[in-house]
């Protein structure tokens, strides 16, 4: 696949300031090789087994290619909200129709080096039978959250990603949820 040009760079996304405030558009690889920051949905998918949807994305995503990831999202698109942002991207990652609307966790802001994103983290039950997009996702499984943790040393998971779950754990911990 490596000859093939990364996924939906010329997507028009909203940037946003520190106060996630829209200040203007751009196309989405603009946006990445400029570090304007915008905005993304993260989705914890959990099964009726209470597992966790785990996959890797393919190797011509624009922001880390074939890394795993315990969420499925990405970016809200040009006027989009975030809770419209995490249903359709649940359901196109995870190949379903007919989802709960996802529900709201909180929001936090992912800046490194590198990238900048309002992130609003979510979290949904689905139960239905996954087929996920393959254009996104080259590998998926629901596992159990300890066998997760276990793994986080074990393989390259995406930054942002880990920064999300690693907030929710703290989050969960300190009674918010």
């Amino acid at each position: 696949m490596t000859d093939q040009q990364p996924l939906n760079a010329d997507e028009i996304l909203d940037v946003v300031d520190e106060n996630d405030q829209v200040v203007g558009q751009a196309p989405r690889g603009e946006t990445y090789a400029r570090r304007m920051r915008t905005r993304c949905a993260f989705i914890l998918v959990r099964d009726a087994e209470d597992r966790i949807f785990v996959h890797r994305r393919t190797p011509n995503k624009l922001v880390f290619p074939s890394h795993y990831d315990m969420f499925v999202g990405g970016v809200v698109g040009a006027g989009e909200s975030y809770d419209r942002a995490a249903l359709r991207e649940a359901e196109e990652e995870l190949g379903v129709q007919g989802l709960a609307q996802p529900e709201p966790l909180f929001k936090f802001l992912y800046e490194t080096a590198e990238h900048t994103w309002w992130s609003a983290v979510y979290q949904v039950r689905c139960t239905l039978p996954v087929a996920p997009q393959e254009a996104e996702i080259d590998w998926h499984a629901f596992l159990p959250e300890e066998e997760l943790i276990r793994r986080l040393d074990e393989w390259p998971w995406t930054p942002d990603g880990t920064a999300a779950y690693r907030e929710l754990l703290a989050r969960r911990e300190a009674g918010e949820f």
